[in-house]
């Protein structure tokens, strides 16, 4: 499956990257990711299978909020408003990643996967996925204070599920 992080990643994890990218593969779709609290681990993971890989599109890995304004065209006044880990800028990212040329579905990732500052809520993640002329979707988790890998794991599982609806 998945050389590269296949000692790391979950099977039913591994399974579910094929499969969502068998489906793009299958509908000549292309994906894109915008992954804050993830780091990338889901780009790394769509690009790890091959045959099928060729369907992801790009990456942005945007953990700081200066990084969501300059690739993401993100408004900074959005993030201070409504907060970094929120709906409002999950959708943002989304739509933001779906401008990339080529691209067809764009899955965002932004949260806490572990403790941070006094008031963040660790595992709590907000995601979106946007498809070309369809409404933006959102989906907020609170996985708890599991500990950062076990979020991100939890974020991935998520994400794929997110991919594999709006590949219906």
């Amino acid at each position: 499956m998945a050389e590269t992080l296949s000692a790391t990643i979950p099977d039913d994890v591994e399974i579910a990257v094929r499969t969502i990218l068998e489906r793009a593969k299958a509908k000549d779709a292309r994906l894109t990711a915008a992954e804050s609290c993830t780091g990338g681990l889901l780009a790394s993971l769509l690009t790890d299978v091959e045959g099928v890989s060729h369907v992801f599109e790009r990456g942005f890995v945007v953990y700081s909020k200066r990084a969501k304004c300059e690739l993401l065209d993100i408004a900074p006044e959005r993030i201070e408003r409504c907060g970094a880990v929120s709906r409002e800028v999950a959708v943002a990212m989304a739509d933001g990643a779906l401008k990339a040329p080529h691209a067809d579905i764009a899955i965002a990732i932004t949260g806490f996967a572990g403790p941070a500052g006094p008031d963040d809520q660790p595992g709590l993640v907000h995601f979106a996925c946007a498809r070309q002329d369809d409404e933006t979707r959102h989906r907020q988790e609170a996985f708890g204070d599991i500990g950062r890998g076990p979020t991100r794991i939890a974020c991935i599982r998520t994400a794929l599920e997110m991919l594999g609806d709006a590949l219906e």
